[in-house]
């Protein structure tokens, strides 16, 4: 606190409520749908690390920006990691003990899908992340994340295929493995893994570091695809425009470095940018805008400390030539899923990201100023349910998958009548 104070920079007040909650102060409460005292009021895990500017963490709290209809639109589910809307009004779930199913607008689950690739299920393992491509309504092409089983150990794996359904049944043709993330290792954590489509058509890929801290120093060897973004083709090449296409000794699939765990990955469609989410060990959730050949720290500089009480490596929290995240949480969010939302049905919304909180059991929306966060809205905290997936209807609806054993949900969220 007291470096900020002496710096002579110019704080507004809401950059110094943020600042002195973020010191434990208590802070006046915000009207409805006003930005106001931040929303986290519990101590800090990593309470002698500042934030490097402001509003980078416990940014200004709003409340109750918008009144929510909040239906139920399928139960049932088991464990869905992902899902997808279908050109047609349908859902493509993948369930994370390694069933795709298809649920129809009005709630109906199908039979798995046939013809699933064989899926390492066990801790953090599964079926993992879906995506249609965007021409599916003409090529029926797929894409999914899982772990892979592997001699040795296991891995996180990148596929696509053909969806075909025949008769009531569907089954999955021409399934192609497109990437593997190499070293094979044994752990049965941080598998990363979200898909997401460029606005030139190539796929980004999150990866995990595995945890373990045989595995989690790899974060930092580009070498390795342990703790990377990565960036392919659609038919698993390299994009010759690749920041380490032609590096020797480095996988020429990164895209950027020094990633955890990034469970959270979209790109704007208004503006083409690729932002991201990962999970911090006790503390340290980062929101970042992962840049061709950027290294984001992990694990040399992080808001955040081990789960033991100790700090992480040196303690440090900025290095030359390592990224600061826009934002990071502390207490942590558990984040899985995103969408930067640009529909109309939620006007005020428009540019918002949204985030699934799994840990945190609720919707994170943090209100953009660009690229900087200017608030942060905690939406349906009243259900008390882990977020694992958020996607954006064609009509600006909002969709979120549950994380409840084998009744998880699909919700809608819609404006509220009046």
């Amino acid at each position: 606190m007291k470096q900020y104070i002496e710096s002579g920079r110019s704080w507004t007040v809401a950059a110094a409520v943020t600042i002195l909650a973020g010191c434990g102060e208590a802070a006046v409460p915000a009207e409805a749908g006003q930005a106001g005292a931040p929303l986290e009021t519990r101590p800090r895990n990593a309470r002698d690390y500042e934030p490097a500017f402001a509003n980078q963490t416990r940014a200004p709290g709003i409340r109750n920006s918008v009144k929510l209809d909040v239906q139920v639109l399928a139960k049932g589910l088991n464990m869905p990691w992902a899902f997808e809307l279908m050109p047609d009004g349908r859902f493509l779930v993948s369930e994370r003990p390694g069933n795709l199913r298809i649920v129809t607008a009005d709630g109906r689950v199908s039979d798995p899908v046939q013809g699933m690739l064989a899926v390492h299920t066990r801790g953090q393992g599964g079926l993992l992340d879906v995506a249609i491509d965007p021409a599916f309504a003409t090529n029926r092409t797929i894409y999914f994340s899982y772990a892979e089983p592997r001699e040795g150990g296991n891995g996180t794996a990148l596929a696509k295929a053909r969806l075909t359904e025949t008769g009531g049944t569907a089954k999955l043709e021409n399934v192609q493995v497109l990437f593997r993330q190499m070293p094979t290792f044994q752990s049965d954590l941080h598998f990363g893994s979200r898909i997401a489509f460029g606005k030139d058509g190539k796929l980004f890929l999150s990866l995990g570091e595995r945890s373990l801290p045989a595995s989690r120093v790899q974060a930092q060897d580009l070498g390795s695809h342990f703790g990377k973004v990565i960036r392919i083709n659609t038919d698993g090449s390299v994009p010759a425009d690749n920041p380490f296409a032609t590096r020797a000794g480095a996988k020429p699939e990164i895209w950027s470095w020094g990633h955890r765990n990034v469970q959270a990955a979209t790109v704007d469609a208004a503006t083409g940018k690729l932002w991201t989410v990962e999970h911090g060990p006790r503390g340290g959730d980062e929101l970042n805008q992962p840049q061709a050949g950027l290294n984001y720290g992990w694990p040399v500089i992080t808001y955040g400390i081990d789960y033991s009480g100790a700090k992480m490596g040196e303690g440090i929290q900025r290095r030359d030539g390592m990224q600061q995240p826009v934002y990071y949480w502390d207490p942590v969010i558990a984040p899985s899923g995103m969408i930067v939302y640009q529909g109309d049905l939620f006007p005020a919304w428009k540019g918002s990201i949204f985030i699934g909180g799994l840990g945190g059991s609720k919707l994170v929306r943090l209100q953009m100023d660009g690229d900087k966060v200017a608030g942060e809205e905690w939406l349906l905290t009243e259900r008390s349910n882990r977020i694992r997936d958020v996607q954006q209807g064609p009509d600006g609806t909002i969709y979120v998958s549950t994380e409840e054993g084998t009744d998880s949900k699909i919700l809608r969220l819609r404006p509220a009548a009046g």
